[in-house]
């Protein structure tokens, strides 16, 4: 459909729309759509098509004029750097993390940097807890513009090992809680035709690496759930990002790295957390589906993988990453015999 569409029209008039120049040609071929010799479509049937297809073209998002970003995992390795990212922006903070010892770090370098900072500790593995949450922070800043769901909890295990309590966990902070927080702060986004939620997945939800089941499972649900988002709101002002670093010199890679002593894969390679920060502004701002960071280019292999997944199997294992966590497994057995 998409091919005779672009066969079915050819490149003339220009309309500008959202500061993107688009030129759309209004001659139609009758060959296409079930044309006959005689009948052709009009220039007004078909710049009717050119405006209807414009519609989708997502609308600039200036998060300097936000009221307030909602931050989960807002004092973890990620977190910090995603706080400073957006307070440079002049973004009131709503910052949560659990048990939130070092929030008011956050809360005082944000403050600095001259913006509104408030501080909720409080665990998001309750549901109550949640609901509360978003009541705080409406009440405290009026609305939430922004969510950014970057809390998140992994065992590095072999599955049978883990308790029903860690898978249960799992689930409850890294799919179920952002779930339920972007279902509490959509209703007054959609009222207000205004606002963006940022899942902060893995590229373990891509890939599946080993000894990663309820943590790789959960961030396959994020980059699921972002891509439904987009679909059911498009066009309404609320819109959703996925951001998809590998290997990061922060947050859960950071601590395995200091737990086990291992390092990251040399295929893969590590990312700095700036870049995810970075990649945070850029997703809400240019209202990207999804950002993958990692030093080398990795689409090419997720697409690999995908077309042909049994010789995938064993590319993704020749990245290390299995191995990886494998050692790391065995490190924490070794550390717990002693």
């Amino acid at each position: 459909m998409a091919t005779a569409f672009l066969n079915a029209i050819k490149v003339s008039h220009s309309y500008q729309y959202h500061g993107l120049c688009l030129t759309v040609s209004l001659q139609a071929r009758r060959t296409h759509y079930g044309l006959s010799k005689q009948s052709t479509l009009s220039d007004a049937q078909l710049q009717k098509i050119v405006e209807d297809a414009v519609m989708h073209v997502p609308s600039p998002f200036n998060i300097q004029s936000a009221r307030a970003v909602l931050l989960t995992g807002a004092s973890g390795g990620l977190g910090i750097y995603m706080a400073r990212a957006l307070a440079n922006l002049g973004t009131n903070l709503a910052l949560t993390a659990y048990p939130g010892a070092a929030l008011d770090e956050v809360r005082t370098e944000s403050e600095k940097l001259g913006v509104r900072a408030k501080v909720y500790a409080l665990d998001l593995r309750d549901p109550a807890q949640r609901t509360q949450l978003v009541a705080d922070v409406r009440k405290d800043f009026g609305q939430i513009d922004i969510l950014v769901n970057n809390a998140g909890v992994e065992f590095t295990a072999a599955y049978d090992d883990l308790t029903v309590e860690n898978i249960c966990e799992t689930i409850a902070v890294n799919l179920e809680a952002p779930m339920v927080l972007t279902r509490l702060v959509l209703p007054e986004m959609l009222s207000r035709k205004r606002g963006h939620i940022v899942n902060i997945s893995s590229l373990a939800g891509k890939s599946g690496p080993a000894f990663q089941e309820p943590y790789a499972a959960t961030k396959a649900g994020l980059i699921g759930f972002t891509a439904s988002l987009r679909a059911t709101y498009r066009g309404s002002g609320v819109s959703a990002s996925a951001v998809v670093p590998g290997f990061v010199e922060a947050g859960i890679y950071a601590d395995l790295k200091q737990r086990s002593g291992m390092a990251a894969p040399a295929l893969l390679g590590t990312s700095r957390p700036e870049k995810v920060a970075q990649a945070v502004v850029q997703a809400i701002e240019r209202d990207l589906p999804e950002i993958i960071i990692n030093p080398l280019p990795v689409r090419p292999l997720l697409a690999f993988i995908a077309l042909f997944p049994k010789v995938g199997e064993w590319v993704s294992d020749k990245t290390g990453a299995n191995d990886f966590f494998r050692k790391v497994v065995e490190k924490q057995k070794r550390g717990k015999s002693k």
